[in-house]
């Protein structure tokens, strides 16, 4: 028994090493494929003509697109999700489409429910003070920060009271159905331990979205280009 001791803990402390490193490569897999569905989403809401009015899309600072997130409940309800957040670069926000910050969606609701599903959500943050908000930590909607469901249909009018008092406007798609949602209650943050393993080391949201300084990861291509091409000039 002896003997075997010492053995079985050369065996672990060469093991360990190993698994951890396979732990490491699954999460960025996860990650990458988190930021390619982020993509996919909304160029599919953005390519569906009553989606969200492109003078909001042109309007926004920021992007929040959280793909599949899964509510699900037996009485008490709750939802959790990531996605990721894209800004336009620069100080006052009129840049091109910067790298996404990784974020993360958190939320409750009570009532009697059963079952569950995934809804794809995109958040539009429309002016300074609210990406900001977002940038620096956790933020609650409708308290932290004003959110509202947002109009559908690219020709829809924007200019309702609750449009043009909120900081963010939501939507939601489930099952193929697109309409604007509220959030109130829900949390966003940025996902700092998802950010250090997209760009390989300890970089705060705000550096990655508005310093213009790093690089979009080749798994976000497609999330920065669909707002570049959809998207005019920032409009004041």
């Amino acid at each position: 028994m002896r003997k075997l001791l010492p053995f079985t803990s050369s065996i672990l402390l060469a093991v360990l090493p190993l698994l951890a490193g396979v732990a490491k490569a699954s999460d960025q897999t996860k990650d990458d494929e988190r930021l390619r569905n982020s993509g996919t989403v909304l160029k599919e809401i953005l390519d569906v003509p009553e989606s969200i009015p492109q003078d909001l899309l042109d309007k926004a600072d920021c992007v929040v697109v959280f793909p599949s997130v899964l509510k699900a409940a037996f009485i008490v309800g709750g939802s959790y999700g990531r996605g990721a957040m894209s800004c336009r670069k620069g100080d006052d926000f009129r840049g091109p489409w910067s790298a996404p910050t990784m974020m993360a969606l958190e939320g409750g609701s009570f009532g009697f429910q059963i079952g569950g599903q995934a809804t794809d959500f995109v958040l539009l943050v429309m002016n300074e003070s609210g990406a900001r908000g977002i940038l620096a930590s956790k933020v609650k909607l409708g308290g932290d920060a004003s959110v509202a469901a947002g109009p559908v249909g690219r020709d829809a009018s924007a200019d309702t009271d609750a449009t043009l008092r909120s900081e963010i406007l939501s939507y939601s798609r489930t099952r193929g159905l697109f309409a604007g949602v509220s959030l109130e209650g829900s949390t966003i943050r940025p996902d700092n331990g998802d950010n250090r393993r997209v760009y390989g080391r300890k970089i705060p949201a705000k550096e990655i979205v508005l310093s213009g300084t790093v690089a979009v990861p080749p798994a976000a291509g497609q999330l920065t280009s669909t707002l570049d091409a959809r998207t005019t000039k920032h409009r004041p």
